[in-house]
This record gives C-alpha cells, sequence and structure tokens, in this order.
C-alpha cells in the first residue's frame, strides 16, 4: 500500500494526527512527498488547527520547493484559513505568482470566516 493512499484515508477518517505521524515518518524514511501527498497532509494539518504545525508543515513545503504549484498554494492558504491564521494566508496569497478562481475563493472565505468579509 502506498504512504499516499495511507495519508489520504486517515484524512478521509478523520485521523489527521496519524496521517502527521505517517508523513513524518515517510520523511524520516527519505521517501519523496508528491503534490498528492502535501495536499493530504495540508489538509490533515487544517483539521487539527495546529498553528504550529501548520508552520511547520509550510516551511518544508516551502524547502522542497513546491509550494509555487498554484494547487498547493492554495491549499496552504486553506489550511491557515481553517486554522484562523488569516495573516498567514494572506502573506502566501500576495506572494503566490499564479492566482485562479479558487485561491480567490479561499482568500475571501478566510476573511468571512474571521469576520473581516465586507459586504
Amino acid at each position: 500500500v502506498s504512504w499516499n493512499v495511507m495519508i489520504s484515508g486517515y484524512v478521509q477518517h478523520g485521523n489527521a494526527e496519524e496521517a502527521l505521524k505517517l508523513f513524518w515518518q515517510m520523511q524520516q524514511e527519505q521517501v519523496k512527498a508528491s503534490k498528492i501527498t502535501f495536499l493530504n497532509v495540508l489538509n490533515a494539518c487544517a483539521s487539527l488547527s495546529s498553528i504550529g504545525e501548520c508552520r511547520v508543515l509550510h516551511s518544508y513545503i516551502v524547502n522542497s520547493g513546491i509550494h509555487s504549484n498554484i494547487i498547493v498554494g492554495t491549499a496552504i492558504i486553506n489550511m491557515y484559513r481553517k486554522s484562523g491564521i488569516v495573516q498567514h494566508a494572506r502573506w502566501v496569497f500576495d506572494r503566490m505568482y499564479q492566482r485562479d478562481v479558487v485561491t480567490w475563493t479561499a482568500m475571501m472565505s478566510g476573511y468571512a470566516r474571521c469576520g473581516q468579509g465586507k459586504a
């Protein structure tokens, strides 16, 4: 069974902590994470709302070089907004080279969720 299947399964069944543990084990064994891996782990982190874990994961993704991918960038925004850290989401948003309607919606949802949306 692949790492991605296991991590995804944990996330889909509400076991974000196990998904993150498995991800870090994967890294210790020097298995390269894919875009799909990062998307699943970002969702796991968002569901935990652990600010420290979010920052560590974001830093790891930046160091991996995949953060410039629009899908991964949007997932990072979602992670921060779901964790209630809209200022970090905005920081990521402002530094993205590409944005699409999903990226804009994620950012606007973050402001709305934190009561900063204006009609």
